[in-house]
């Protein structure tokens, strides 16, 4: 696609704005847009972003400051001491650095405690009694049980449409637990998230589900519900893939019941914050490409992957272009935002921290995918519009268009991060896929803010996260190096070329 490569000067593009205003026009922006040919991003960038992938070889900052995170913070659940201190720790980290402009903006999050808690299949058949211990781990934001937790039959289920077309009747009282199989995370979570609610409309009084896994090894996955306000709150909690499936193969033989204890709260928001700190632009200070990933982690492992890995690649990435010395002429903000795991508040509070001068923000990217293996770049324009969600339930990647059905300001987009990802060739990150963005950015993509995100092979991700086994044994030091190099020339290129992206504001 180099035919429509890159594109400076000429023609403008407001952010979220679909057709492009000519220079010089009545309120026509000040950005010029990616228009005309004014040569390759590659000729002109293609010295320095082997001085990135060079450098980014060897610096082992980034991957020392996540074992420190891991090792000596570790799990960060909003609302606890370990949060705050792992926050004050990442703004000294920025300073120390010599990033500029370092603070922590104040956000007020959730305390969620998830207390003592447990669980145990029992089975009264033929075949004789069996009474063993479940591996669960309560949802976040759950409420408790009772005290001294309750004992009751449960009901299998394996579709919500399959809950649908049950009687009431078969339902009160009981314990239901959904096991849908693996059909990848973004199907898997809308059972997380939305089942406690739906079975409690049907007169459940406590929700188990199978982990949002492929990986049958006894270990259990925690993660966000959300519960609708129209119907009672139950109790829910997620259980090994082992565990759903033997429930699912006793129920076909007799009754099975379930005793579940869980003291889950809330108790009263806590004071936390985004962490940020910045590369003043040369040129254009006001303007900011906003990069980073998410603070806060669930309150089991170390939060390695999820998000350790991605707030210290994307860290690497910004102080690898201080070290260098390159000036880019916008503003490079890294940002560590908080709260995203079970509320959102960090990025909602960045979006109110923009306010009115949202058209200076250039781009916005986030790494929340793990630090596995990266193959290349996602855009969230090239694709289609992306829609507001709940955190926890990620959408499945849109497919891939045919690029002439995109406006020629996308077409022109996806060209120049080609060409930009041309150059990560002796890395193997030179893709560009649809869809990209994360949770913290999605106040700013639904204002038209262009979003992009790393693309790995994800292997594992969805293993590990939300569980104990979110580890730094898992963060392997090479792909990691790999992915803070490719965010690295990525936002160093957007931040300083003559041009920028198509943005796409949500309908």
């Amino acid at each position: 696609m180099r035919s429509l490569a890159v594109a400076l000067m000429g023609a403008v593009l407001s952010v979220g704005q679909v057709g492009f205003a000519q220079m010089g026009a009545p309120d026509a922006p000040q950005m010029p847009g990616l228009s005309g040919v004014a040569g390759p991003l590659s000729a002109k960038y293609g010295a320095d972003a082997a001085k990135i992938l060079k450098a980014a070889e060897t610096d082992e900052d980034g991957y020392a400051a996540l074992t420190y995170l891991c090792d000596h913070v570790g799990k960060r659940l909003s609302g606890t001491p370990q949060l705050n201190t792992a926050i004050q720790w990442g703004a000294d980290l920025m300073r120390n650095a010599g990033l500029e402009n370092v603070k922590v903006q104040p956000v007020m999050v959730p305390r969620w405690v998830r207390g003592s808690e447990s669980g145990a299949m029992l089975y009264q058949g033929a075949a004789g009694p069996i009474n063993r211990p479940l591996h669960m781990l309560g949802l976040g934001m759950s409420v408790a049980t009772p005290a001294g937790g309750i004992t009751a039959p449960v009901v299998f289920v394996s579709t919500f449409d399959a809950l649908d077309a049950m009687a009431p009747d078969q339902l009160k009282g009981k314990i239901v637990v959904f096991n849908p199989g693996w059909h990848g995370y973004g199907v898997n979570t809308q059972y997380r998230t939305n089942g406690a609610s739906r079975a409690a409309a049907k007169g459940a009084i406590a929700m188990l589900v199978r982990s949002a896994t492929g990986l049958a090894m006894q270990i259990p996955h925690t993660g966000t519900l959300v519960y609708d306000p129209k119907q009672p709150k139950i109790p829910a909690a997620a259980i090994s893939v082992e565990d759903a499936l033997m429930i699912e193969r006793l129920a076909k033989e007799g009754p099975v019941s379930v005793h579940l204890q869980m003291e889950a709260h809330m108790e009263p928001d806590v004071e936390a914050g985004n962490v940020m700190g910045e590369i003043v632009g040369s040129e254009h200070p006001e303007q900011v490409i906003s990069i980073g990933g998410h603070i806060d982690s669930w309150d089991v492992g170390q939060g390695a992957q999820d998000d350790g890995s991605g707030i210290m690649a994307a860290y690497e990435a910004v102080t690898l272009i201080h070290k260098l010395g390159l000036k880019p002429k916008r503003t490079i903000r890294l940002v560590f935002w908080v709260n995203e795991e079970n509320g959102g508040a960090g990025g909602r509070a960045y979006r109110e921290m923009i306010g009115k001068k949202i058209d200076d923000q250039v781009a916005a990217i986030e790494m929340d995918g793990g630090a596995e293996k990266p193959l290349g770049i996602g855009y969230g324009s090239f694709g289609g519009p992306r829609r507001p969600r709940t955190p926890g339930t990620p959408a499945a990647p849109p497919p891939t268009p045919d690029l002439n059905s995109l406006s020629p300001e996308v077409q022109q987009s996806v060209a120049a991060l080609r060409d930009i990802v041309s150059m990560l060739g002796p890395i193997g990150t030179d893709s560009v896929s649809p869809g990209g963005g994360g949770s913290d950015i999605e106040p700013l993509v639904a204002d038209g803010v262009p979003s992009l995100s790393p693309r790995t092979t994800e292997a594992h991700y969805f293993d590990w996260h939300h569980t104990e086994a979110d580890t730094l044994d898992k963060v392997d030091p090479v792909e990691f190096r790999k992915n803070a190099a490719m965010l690295s020339v990525v936002t160093y290129i957007l931040a300083d070329m003559d041009g920028r992206l198509a943005g796409r504001k949500s309908n």
